[in-house]
């Protein structure tokens, strides 16, 4: 039975939450330090629109007329459209970007020294720098905590931030052409092909089947559902409780396992292990393949015990092997085997999809269409030349800002690598929440004398990286793929890429014009977003220390960056190769990565359950007790919304999820 088509409705309700979100988020996150709306990749604020709309708008509709109730694929389009908007208002972008770009005068000011020695490298016209136009943004308007929100913006110096922004926003637009070029070059693949499964999209597709076949209230009342939905709710009520009135006992969501670890010897990488109890983690990993849940939370566990290995060996490394880096969170030199293995797994993605890639290179050199049937929210022909239109606009941005041409190309094809793997890696392994070890300049800075690399190349490139390539908790690219996943079977399948289109579009301009309202009302320097101020001008301060401290190749960098090739090479044959193959490769991805101190756990309990309910209930079971997890989820993101509403009206706020 064809789909009904997804009418505008769908898109006026979308682009109406769009603005509610970007605008409301940089308030709700950064000053108020409530639950993050747009936090990982299973967005609250996109659950939250998913139950508004299954509570109370369609129940509205139908009372109405019937015929005015949001369809299947309308409702998972305002889902889609929320997800990819509100990423962009915080950590996908705007978290650091505006302080990224201000940082090199606010140096000029503080660090006199590095700031007069950076700032000629970059191009006037992308960063600000007229002193009191900065002074303003970093201290507050005077006056402006008491003023309204509209007064800010009109005290907004606009003609200084018009030339700019008009050159990022040419940028950014770029990239997020290229992305959704790539998403739509490997959709079909990833679809249709390889029957990837999206675990993260489990539920909101369950929970609109049963809304779209009328039996949502029957899904809710399930005995199993219940059972899943009570647990949460009574944990997060009873911890919320604790969190404004501390007489009130709470359960422990975080184990610390220092006590029982010691801090010498085999098991000391596992000196600093936590154990995070969330319900909605364990349902994450309930719903994704088993064979993908053990590798992520086994090979977390093994690189844990790396560290010991190395002591018994009596191979102690300095830091001083690493060298500067400008990875989130990475800090011995043995994490260097991720850009070997990210590298080869990106190898193994192009390999997997060699047949897709020849038909599609085919169909252009032959100018007909030669894939007719396509999953994903456009063909592959198109899809191709947009990601060739994004690059080379990128190329020539870059380059007309200063940077060499072959630098410029080999940063830019390690970014796009890197988003292609972690948005496989989050997709498939259904991560609500991701971050990367290395940023894509590390692997340059190992293997690279950094005095061959010139100091604008070197400075610009870290900036760009900083911007739209590093933080990947709330990327693009992967809600991205989840949209387009979403989109399958919709009709007309391009209006479905053009609601994501103008939600991007929409959640850029309000989300930037929200954060530098909320700068220029309360000052960077007085919000509490430490995180964002110090790791932006980290990023500065260690550009200089390499311009002035050049670096030669690093020795045990380019060893471990080898040693992780090889081992992904190893692992993405034998699971290619042989059946009976136990482990998936993309659990080595997440082995240093700091998002599995928070999953590890969650992942192992739902592997478990999973295994257990297969192997002795059957797959019959399995689909009734999968209400059960779902449930799980469910409750932790309702609670999440009941007490970030709570949160609006009190000077402190408790986080359902540690995200």
């Amino acid at each position: 039975m064809k789909e009904a088509p997804v009418r505008l409705r769908a898109f006026f309700i979308g682009i109406v939450f769009v603005v509610f979100f970007c605008g409301f988020t940089s308030y709700n996150n950064v000053k108020l330090l409530n639950s993050p709306l747009a936090g990982g990749h299973f967005p609250l604020s996109s659950f939250a629109c998913l139950l508004f709309v299954l509570a109370a708008i369609n129940p509205f509709f139908s009372m109405m007329r019937r015929s005015w109730r949001l369809r299947l694929h309308e409702i998972l389009l305002i889902w889609s459209m929320v997800t990819v908007a509100t990423g962009i208002a915080y950590t996908g972008l705007m978290r650091t970007f505006i302080i990224n770009i201000t940082t090199p005068a606010w140096l000029k000011t503080t660090a006199g020294n590095l700031g007069q020695a950076l700032t000629p490298l970059l191009p006037a016209s992308l960063f600000p720098s007229e002193p009191g136009m900065i002074g303003d943004l970093y201290r507050g308007l005077e006056g402006g905590i008491d003023m309204s929100w509209w007064e800010v913006l009109y005290r907004i110096p606009w003609a200084a931030w018009t030339v700019p922004m008009l050159w990022w926003a040419l940028f950014i637009v770029l990239v997020y052409t290229a992305m959704v070029g790539m998403v739509g070059v490997f959709s079909h693949q990833w679809i249709e092909n390889e029957k990837m499964n999206f675990p993260l999209l489990r539920v909101p597709e369950i929970l609109c089947d049963e809304a779209e076949r009328g039996s949502l209230a029957g899904f809710f009342l399930h005995r199993y559902f219940l059972v899943g939905i009570s647990l949460p709710f009574f944990l997060h009520f009873l911890n919320g409780l604790h969190t404004y009135f501390p007489q009130i006992p709470q359960i422990p969501t975080l184990i610390l396992a220092q006590p029982y670890v010691p801090k010498e010897g085999l098991f000391s990488g596992f000196y600093k292990l936590k154990i995070y109890i969330y319900p909605a983690f364990i349902g994450f990993a309930f719903l994704a393949s088993k064979q993908v849940s053990f590798s992520l939370w086994s090979f977390f566990l093994l690189g844990g015990l790396l560290p010991g290995l190395l002591e018994l060996f009596g191979w102690r490394l300095p830091a001083a092997a690493l060298g500067t880096t400008f990875g989130p969170v990475i800090s011995k030199v043995e994490e260097m085997q991720m850009v070997g293995a990210f590298a080869m797994f990106f190898i193994f993605i192009l390999w997997l999809a060699r047949d897709h890639l020849k038909l599609l290179f085919r169909s252009i050199l032959t100018g007909k269409e030669i894939i007719d049937e396509y999953h994903g929210f456009m063909r592959p022909r198109p899809a191709l030349l947009l990601l060739l239109v994004g690059l080379s606009g990128m190329i020539l941005w870059l380059t007309l800002c200063g940077m060499d041409l072959a630098a410029t190309v080999s940063f830019l094809g390690i970014s796009f690598m890197l988003q292609l793997v972690a948005s496989r890696l989050i997709c498939q392994g259904g991560l609500p929440y991701f971050t990367l070890v290395l940023a894509p300049s590390d692997g340059f800075l190992a293997f690279l004398d950094t005095r061959l690399i010139a100091p604008t190349s070197l400075y610009f490139g870290i900036i760009i990286q900083k911007l739209t390539f590093l933080d990947l908790r709330e990327s693009l690219m992967p809600s991205l793929f989840h949209s387009s996943k979403l989109s399958d079977g919709s009709n007309p399948r391009n209006r479905f890429l053009w609601g994501i289109l103008l939600a991007i579009a929409v959640g850029l301009a309000v989300s930037f014009i929200s954060m530098l309202a909320l700068y220029y009302k309360f000052g960077i320097n007085i919000l509490p977003d430490e995180w964002a101020v110090e790791t932006t001008r980290r990023v500065h301060e260690n550009v200089g220390h390499l311009l002035n401290h050049p670096e030669e190749p690093k020795t045990w960098s380019m060893i471990f960056t080898v040693v992780g090739g090889i081992v992904m090479a190893i692992l993405a044959l034998g699971y290619h190769l042989f059946i009976w193959w136990p482990v998936h490769p993309i659990g080595y991805l997440v082995t240093y990565s700091s998002a599995m101190q928070i999953l590890w756990f969650g992942f192992f309990i739902g592997w478990l359950c999973n295994i257990l309910v297969l192997r002795y209930g059957g797959v019959s079971l399995f689909r009734e007790v999968r209400r059960l997890f779902i449930g799980l989820v469910v409750g932790d993101m309702v609670m999440a919304v009941v007490w970030l509403t709570v949160g609006l009206f009190t000077p402190i706020s408790y986080h359902v999820l540690p995200l």
